[in-house]
């Protein structure tokens, strides 16, 4: 399960600097890496938004945990 969680938080990773890059620079890192519109594309961003739901599993229960509240005291 920890490979499964990391491998989600690099994919989330990537996508929020790819929305980055869109909303900095107008620039689409995986269209200009895969091409716009094609499956390899449309199967990135599928596991990207697929990634980011998963991530919200270890959030809820560091919430849970008050590891979050913790956090935040820094």
């Amino acid at each position: 399960m920890k490979t499964l969680n990391l491998i989600t938080l690099i994919l989330t990773i990537i996508g929020g600097i790819n929305w980055g890059l869109i909303a900095l620079a107008d620039f689409n890192l995986v269209s200009a890496l895969f091409g716009t519109d094609t499956t390899l594309t449309n199967i990135v961003y599928a596991l990207v938004g697929l990634s980011a739901l998963y991530q919200l599993i270890p959030f809820v229960r560091a919430w849970q945990l008050g590891e979050v509240r913790a956090e935040s005291a820094h």
